[in-house]
């Protein structure tokens, strides 16, 4: 049933491929890719669930602690410019010299990300896509503003303290998928390799091409944010301002990043909560906001915590956060604008994915360097 779902958004997605350009697609899901998936979805009988100096000689170059990498293509210590000195290469043990990552290395590692999602697609509705945008999200929206700590860089998921969180519950199968690209690629840090499998995932499910940069430092757990960090979903208005105010968000850019509950599904046994928020929970789009402004939404009936079910099919579910949304009339005018424009929803949810993902990142780069890494859906 997944090859079939991802059958039927490439068909539909095929005319749109024409009119993307190399920064931004320009034409998002439509009509008839939202008719498949909705079919798809719901002729399903398979329901998963789907839920980081001192001076330098200008000849020798500074070594940031003893932080070695180990792998099939020998050691990698970072310098403070963001090159990796390879230290041994072959039986030989000869020293390589510096290593400066480019682009086309990113882009190598981008490809068996997106080589990894097409074939590994066992999970939940058939992509580990959506748990994937998840990790990139949770290991950056720890980040406190005031006193600048948390935020993607670190990876401290990594360590039980954090990874244990009840917000990160699930998320060990997105960091184990990882792990395979980690031992290919050893000199990329956990930290870089987290976001840029987020990127990767947005934009292989058919969203907006996001601009990325590397720069990002892996940390120990000493580093590790406390719990509480991250959005409750039973919770309202006044909670999503408090934490994404923290973060350093605004009204318009809380929607805006919102709208990622257009992909995957929730969990009884991670977050309490069960079902996913649209009919293609593997597509990005503006379902999210459409649905939440066309349907009718009631108190589901059952055992588990207070959540919302469509009236029509009883099968796709809001939270006390996502009805937040259109409760404030804040809020609800951005929501509005969302679900009637799928390109302003785009377009606002890339810069605003960005802004997260560089959270609290002390980048030696500056903003133009930027990449954006070709999706290999084009």
């Amino acid at each position: 049933m997944a090859s079939v779902a991802r059958s039927c958004t490439r068909i539909a997605s095929s005319t749109a491929a024409a009119s993307r350009t190399f920064t931004i697609r320009t034409t998002a899901p439509s009509t008839a890719r939202r008719v498949c998936a909705r079919q798809t979805f719901q002729n399903s009988s398979r329901r998963g669930y789907a839920s980081g100096p001192n001076g330098a000689s200008s000849r020798t170059p500074y070594i940031i602690g003893a932080l070695a990498l180990a792998g099939a293509g020998g050691a990698y210590f970072y310098l403070n410019n963001g090159s990796l000195l390879q230290a041994k290469e072959g039986s030989s043990g000869e020293t390589r010299g510096i290593f400066t990552p480019t682009k086309d290395d990113y882009q190598k590692v981008y490809n068996l990300i997106a080589s990894r999602l097409e074939e590994k697609d066992d999970y939940d509705d058939g992509s580990y896509g959506p748990v994937i945008v998840r990790l990139a999200w949770h290991c950056s929206g720890t980040y406190d503003k005031e006193t600048g700590t948390g935020g993607s860089n670190g990876a401290t998921m990594r360590f039980a303290p954090e990874g244990d969180h009840g917000a990160n519950a699930g998320l060990k199968a997105a960091r184990d998928f990882l792990e395979p690209v980690k031992q290919q690629f050893p000199w990329i840090t956990y930290s870089d390799l987290w976001t840029l499998a987020g990127v990767c995932a947005i934009q292989e499910m058919q969203g907006p091409v996001i601009p990325w940069r590397p720069g990002r430092t892996d940390r120990d757990v000493s580093m590790c944010t406390p719990d509480g960090r991250l959005p409750d979903g039973a919770k309202e208005q006044t909670h999503l301002r408090a934490i994404f105010g923290r973060m350093g968000f605004d009204d318009r850019e809380i929607v805006a990043l919102s709208g990622a509950h257009a992909l995957g599904r929730c969990h009884t046994d991670r977050s309490g909560f069960d079902g996913p928020w649209t009919f293609s929970p593997t597509v990005v789009s503006n379902d999210y906001f459409r649905l939440l402004m066309s349907e009718k939404w009631n108190f589901r009936k059952w055992d588990g915590p207070k959540q919302y079910q469509d009236l029509a099919s009883k099968s796709l579910m809001m939270l006390p956060t996502d009805m937040a949304l259109i409760k404030d009339k804040e809020f609800k005018k951005h929501v509005e604008r969302y679900a009637a424009d799928d390109q302003a929803f785009f377009n606002e949810f890339r810069d605003v994915l960005v802004k997260l993902l560089e959270l609290g990142v002390p980048f030696q780069s500056k903003p133009e360097d930027r990449m954006s890494l070709k999706p290999t859906t084009e």
